[in-house]
């Protein structure tokens, strides 16, 4: 009953749900639920179908908000991640129902809607955010295929991010196609003074946009970690 309720008149869609990940919310037990579609085509991007909104299957509200009743004491987190969540609609009345039944929430998101962004950080909505960076902002229109007015947005949030208070992580995943060194240091600057920014190993996983695409070696992602944290707090690697 409290399931129907809660999904009662949103128009909040999501098309994939892992129901138990130690590893999209550092420290947490949480699900991860999917949302389709995005205003970015990274070709590392390896959600393909819900980029495109393709292939996949409405997982009903209800039937979600009945497994988190059911997962009490278990988990204790949610994910939201995409495609992009924050081009959904009702997405702030989503996180409402899931933090009112006493879970944690983490949102993945592009940056490309920094007045929804401000809106659920302002309401406390967000315990944690985790922000795509994909290039230096030279770059930016190059990697996600997107109008350059996008970068606009998403340099608003990168700002909102370090004045706001609310845990936050940068993150940027290392294609040798589409970043260079020159990207890296241009990027130090454009986001110094950030708290966290992970550099993430590409992989390969047959569901990308695009094939061909390959990793940056460790040796090479090391010195672009040494570029970055002289102006950024904290830079780590992540699955190297």
């Amino acid at each position: 009953m409290l399931s129907r309720l809660f999904a009662v008149e949103m128009k909040m869609k999501i098309y994939g749900l892992e129901k138990l990940s130690m590893v999209d919310f550092d420290g947490h037990l949480c699900c991860t639920v999917f949302t389709g579609g995005c205003n970015f085509r990274c070709p590392y991007c390896q959600n393909a179908d819900l980029v495109k909104a393709r292939n996949i299957k409405e997982i009903p509200l209800a039937e979600f908000f009945s497994f988190l009743e059911k997962r009490k004491g278990v988990l204790d987190s949610v994910c939201i991640s995409g495609g992009e969540p924050t081009l959904q609609a009702d997405l702030a009345l989503f996180i409402e129902r899931i933090k009112a039944l006493g879970y944690k929430v983490k949102l993945d998101t592009n940056g490309t809607n920094p007045a929804l962004l401000r809106e659920l950080v302002d309401k406390g909505l967000l315990d944690y955010v985790a922000m795509d960076i994909k290039s230096s902002k030279k770059s930016y229109s190059a990697v996600t295929k997107a109008d350059s007015a996008l970068l606009k947005k998403v340099e608003e949030s990168v700002e909102l991010l370090k004045k706001a208070k609310v845990d936050y992580e940068l993150r940027t995943t290392l294609v040798s196609e589409l970043i260079s060194k020159q990207d890296i240091e241009e990027m130090a600057d454009w986001l110094a003074g950030a708290d966290k920014l992970y550099l993430q190993c590409f992989k390969d996983q047959g569901t990308n946009l695009e094939s061909g695409l390959h990793k940056v070696e460790k040796s090479e992602a090391e010195e672009y970690k040494a570029i970055l944290e002289k102006k950024i707090k904290r830079v780590e690697l992540r699955g190297y």
